[in-house]
C-alpha cells in the first residue's frame, strides 16, 4: 500500500496548516529554494519518523522537492494530525499514520514505511533505528545512515555504539547547537505550557510547579513557569545541574519532598519511574501530572492505577484518578508528550532551526557516508553556523565579523 491514513478528505485543512507554518520558517524556505533546483537526493529514499504535524510535513515536502522519495510515519500515537497526513498523501508522499493508533498499528506503520527500502532515515526517539537493528535487518546493507531528533533517541544510539552494535552512522541532530539551544529550551518551554494551559484552563501564577530534570528541556520548562508566576521547584540527580538550578534561583529538593507540596508536576528527564506510587500517595488532592519526556514512562501510570478506586476522563486530555482515600490526581495526555498530544508542538520559528539541522544532516550523510564509521556523530560546526546565519538574516539582525588580524590572533587561519 502506498499510504495508510485516516481520511484523505481532510487534506484541505492540512494544506492550510502547512502553508501557515511555511510563512515562519525562513531557513527551510532558503533550503527549498536552493535544493529544489539541484535535487541532490534524486534517486534516494528517505524514511522519516517524527511527530507528524505541520512543521514536520514541511520538512518532508522539502526533502521530496530536493529529489527524494519520502515515506513518513508518526513517532507518537497522539501527536499525528490526520489532516496533515492527508495533505502529504496528496503531495505525493508515502504516509503511514493516524491519530490514536494502537501499539500494534504504530509498529505496523514503521514497518510499512521501511518497505520502501530507505537509503537515509530520520528518527525521533529511536524506535525506527531499533526496528532496523532487530526485525528489519535485511535492510541494513542499503542504509547510508541517519539522524536522531531527541535526547532519548541519542541515549539509545550511544548504548548501541558502546555495545558495538550500531550498524550505520548516525548524526545526533539533537546535540547540534541549532537544535538543543533553541528547540529543547525555547521550543519545549513554550509548547509544554501551551499544552498544559490549553488543556486545563487553569492559572499557573502562584502554584508550586515541580519540574523533574534540569537539562535543556527542563531549563526551558522552568524558565517559562517562572515567567508565568509559578513557584518553581526542581528535582535532579546530577549535582552539577542541581547547583545550576539553585544559581538560577530555583528551589531544589528530592521528589519525595516535592511531591508533598507540588500543584503541577512536569517530567522532562528521558528516564522511567520519576514519579511513582509513594509520590502519588503523598500528593495534594487535585495535583496535576504532565510529561514532556519522549516516552510515557516517566510517570508510572500502572502504579497510579493500582492505588486508584476509579479512572475516568473528565475533560479532553485529562484523566482523573480517584485514589482509595478519596483524593483525586489528574493526568494530562495519558502521560505522553503534553506539548504535542495536547497541543501543536514547538513554534514554527523554532522548528525552522531544528529541521534545518535535519535537512543538512541528511545531506551530509549523502555526501560523506563512505568516509563515516558506524558511530554517533555531531553536526559539523560550519553547518550550525550556516543555519544560524540564515536565521539572523531573516530576522534582519547583523553581527560583527573578525578582522584578518583578529583571526590570526585566535589561530583561526
Amino acid at each position: 500500500m502506498d499510504s495508510m491514513i485516516r481520511d484523505i478528505n481532510l487534506a484541505p485543512s492540512g494544506h492550510d496548516k502547512i502553508a501557515w507554518v511555511a510563512n515562519f520558517m525562513p531557513v527551510m524556505n532558503a533550503v527549498k529554494e536552493e535544493y529544489a533546483k539541484t535535487k541532490p537526493f534524486a534517486g534516494k529514499k528517505i524514511v522519516i519518523t517524527l511527530h507528524l504535524e505541520a512543521k514536520t510535513a514541511y520538512l518532508a515536502t522539502i526533502l521530496k522537492a530536493a529529489g527524494a522519495e519520502v515515506a513518513i510515519t508518526g513517532s507518537n500515537p497522539l501527536s499525528t494530525q490526520d489532516d496533515v497526513a492527508a495533505a502529504l498523501v496528496e503531495d505525493g508522499l508515502h504516509v503511514f499514520a493516524w491519530h490514536g493508533c494502537s501499539p500494534e498499528e504504530y509498529d505496523m506503520f514503521i514497518n510499512k514505511a521501511l518497505d520502501i527500502h530507505p537509503d537515509i532515515v530520520i528518527d525521533d526517539g529511536g524506535d525506527l533505528v531499533n526496528m532496523l537493528h532487530t526485525s528489519r535487518r535485511e535492510l541494513l546493507p542499503g542504509i547510508m545512515g541517519g539522524s536522531e531528533e531527541t535526547t532519548t533517541g541519542v541515549h539509545r544510539l550511544h548504548t548501541l555504539e558502546k555495545d558495538g552494535k550500531l550498524e550505520f552512522p548516525m548524526i545526533a541532530a539533537n546535540d547540534a547547537y541549532c537544535k538543543y539551544l533553541f528547540d529543547n529550551r525555547y521550543g519545549t518551554g513554550q509548547s509544554t505550557w501551551d499544552g498544559i494551559m490549553r488543556t486545563t484552563n487553569l492559572v499557573i501564577a502562584g502554584k508550586n510547579v515541580v519540574i523533574s530534570g534540569y537539562g535543556w528541556c527542563g531549563k526551558g520548562g522552568a524558565m517559562r513557569a517562572k515567567g508565568l508566576g509559578a513557584n518553581v521547584i526542581i528535582t535532579e540527580v546530577d549535582p552539577i545541574k542541581a547547583v545550576e538550578a539553585v544559581f538560577d534561583g530555583f528551589r531544589v529538593m528530592p521528589m519525595d519532598e516535592a511531591a508533598k507540596i507540588g500543584d503541577i508536576f512536569l517530567t522532562l528527564t528521558g528516564d522511567k519511574d520519576i514519579i511513582r506510587k509513594r509520590h502519588f500517595e503523598s500528593m495534594k488532592n487535585g495535583a496535576i501530572l504532565a510529561n514532556s519526556g519522549h516516552f510515557d514512562v516517566e510517570i508510572n501510570i500502572p502504579e497510579l492505577e493500582s492505588i486508584s478506586a476509579s479512572r475516568r476522563t473528565v475533560r479532553k486530555n485529562i484523566e482523573e484518578f480517584k485514589l482509595k482515600d478519596g483524593k483525586k490526581i489528574y493526568l494530562l495526555a495519558e502521560g505522553r508528550l503534553v506539548n504535542l498530544a495536547a497541543g501543536d508542538g514547538h513554534p514554527a520559528e523554532i522548528m525552522d532551526l531544528s529541521f534545518g539541522v535535519q535537512f543538512f544532516s541528511a545531506l551530509h550523510l549523502l555526501n560523506h557516508h563512505d568516509e563515516m564509521e558506524n558511530k554517533v556523530y555531531l553536526m559539523p560546526d560550519e553547518i550550525n553556523t550556516r543555519i544560524a546565519q540564515i536565521k539572523l538574516d531573516s530576522m534582519g539582525v547583523s553581527i560583527d565579523t573578525l578582522s584578518a588580524e583578529q583571526r590570526a590572533y585566535l589561530g583561526m587561519d
